[in-house]
């Protein structure tokens, strides 16, 4: 499963790092969301034009690969 970003683009996604996640759950089996963890995240068209692994610690982008 993978999250979706409420980001336009991956470099604004990059560009937020060190700040909270902006996301939309998608998975109707729970949460995929971790305060601390990596998760798959893609952008919110319904074309998903990127993609991107997201490392978060206490709630904060530390990585976006």
């Amino acid at each position: 499963m993978t999250l979706q970003a409420v980001y336009p683009t991956k470099k604004a996604l990059k560009e937020s790092i060190g700040k909270s996640l902006k996301y939309r759950e998608t998975s109707m089996f729970g949460p995929e969301y971790k305060s601390t963890g990596k998760f798959a995240v893609a952008d919110s068209s319904p074309a998903r034009k990127w993609f991107a692994t997201v490392e978060m610690v206490d709630d904060k982008i530390v990585k976006v690969t």
